[in-house]
């Protein structure tokens, strides 16, 4: 198991850990490890209210309740956003240019935290550190 704290991205943080997505299959173990400490950037949240509007994911009963929800029910920590994480999220040699996720990126180096992303175009990124 890992024993690290881990940086999660909404919404596959609740669809994984309710056996509805598996993104990467691990992923529900680590969450349940209670050694592990997961956070979540304010970003991810951000990001499933606009998957939300775009009918990409459906949130019953509402995206904000959904979302409180599970903030709720998972033993989560905010992962702040700051200057430095700011700043950092441009310094990154890293091939995605979105700036969320370049900020949830950025997060994760700079607090030291590993990276649940299923996303081809950080998988080669030197500066993350990525569960498998």
């Amino acid at each position: 198991m890992f024993c690290h704290q881990i940086i999660v991205i909404y919404p596959y943080l609740d669809l994984v850990s309710r056996g509805e997505y598996q993104a990467i299959p691990s992923l529900t173990e680590i969450i349940e490890d209670e050694t592990n400490q997961v956070y979540l950037s304010p970003i991810s949240v951000w990001e499933t209210l606009l998957l939300a509007e775009k009918k990409r994911v459906v949130l019953e009963p509402n995206p904000e309740a959904w979302i409180k929800d599970s903030l709720e029910q998972l033993d989560i920590v905010e992962a702040p956003l700051s200057y430095e994480v700011m700043i950092l999220s441009r310094k990154l040699d890293l091939v995605h240019q979105a700036p969320a996720v370049r900020f949830i990126a950025a997060t994760a180096v700079y607090y030291d935290l590993v990276l649940a992303m299923v996303d081809k175009n950080l998988t080669s990124a030197s500066c993350l550190r990525l569960v498998n």
